[in-house]
């Protein structure tokens, strides 16, 4: 069981799914090909059905204080010009069609994270990445809907204490996972008395780094925490851009999967976000069947 016994109510739906699968997959963004945008309901239904046990949201919110699903930075991507959902109005958001994959105007939209909430309550579990980009209104949109106690989970590196600071004074505990690189921060983060610690994303940038030893992962499970690890590719331009040591999608689809993903499974990673959740699934099944 991960987490702490006194959560663990809250915690039974990810312990269950971790009890059925051995393996999580997490789909970065939901899955985005063709007509479907990323981070919108659409992709995470596509990403379910592509075997994910996890959907990935980022949050931003907009000059007029709305929250909505969207990694803000992606806008060229999404609209074309250079805009910033951060310097916007929600109204000026939403007006605008968003591009396909092949660059061509559809009639999908932006998400509001209420919209994502409402939609995902048939125990799909959510990991909510940069929520402290939505400037301290998560919380209170989750607690609208009841059904997130148990599905969401939200991560933040510990340079945003003040994200830890909510979730430790908040009624409501929400599941946690701190961004860590260190051991000493993975203490830091279970030092928080009230914090519904489950599990951490470890950031290794190559196989010296101290989150990448087999002693290290150990010593995590022994504190009663998963550990999650991100295997998408941000840009092969950078070495140090790696997120996990080079055990990425890349290296799994080119050299095989049991070179990548395998040796996170066989590391005893117990999450791997992706962008390609049907593969890691299908590598899933192979290895535990």
């Amino acid at each position: 069981m991960f987490g702490q016994k006194r959560y663990a109510d809250i915690n039974r739906l990810l312990n269950q799914r971790f009890e059925d699968k051995k393996v999580l997959i997490a789909a970065h963004r939901g899955s985005w090909h063709g007509n479907v945008i990323q981070n919108t309901t659409l992709a995470y239904k596509a990403a379910l059905q592509m075997g994910a046990d996890f959907v990935e949201t980022d949050t931003t919110i907009t000059r007029d204080g709305v929250v909505y699903s969207l990694h803000d930075g992606v806008e060229p991507v999404l609209f074309g010009p250079p805009w910033n959902a951060l310097h916007m109005t929600s109204r000026q958001l939403e007006k605008y069609d968003c591009l396909n994959a092949l660059g061509v105007p559809c009639l999908q939209r932006v998400e509001r994270l209420e919209t994502v909430c409402a939609a995902l309550n048939h125990d799909e579990l959510i990991n909510i990445d940069r929520s402290w980009r939505a400037g301290g209104k998560v919380l209170e949109i989750l607690d609208r809907f009841p059904h997130m106690l148990h599905q969401a989970l939200l991560k933040a590196p510990l340079r945003e204490r003040w994200i830890l600071d909510q979730l430790n004074a908040h009624p409501n505990k929400y599941m946690f996972m701190p961004i860590c690189s260190t051991l000493k921060e993975v203490e830091e983060a279970c030092a928080y008395p009230e914090l519904n610690v489950v599990g951490v994303e470890l950031i290794a940038k190559t196989p010296e780094d101290e989150l990448f030893s087999d002693r290290a992962i150990a010593a995590i499970h022994d504190q009663g925490l998963f550990c999650w690890v991100n295997a998408l590719v941000i840009t092969d331009y950078d070495p140090m851009e790696a997120l996990y040591g080079g055990l990425d999608d890349d290296r799994s689809i080119d050299q095989g999967a049991e070179y990548g993903w395998g040796r996170l499974m066989d590391k005893g990673i117990d999450v791997i976000q992706t962008d390609w959740p049907s593969l890691v699934r299908d590598y899933r099944a192979i290895r535990y069947q």
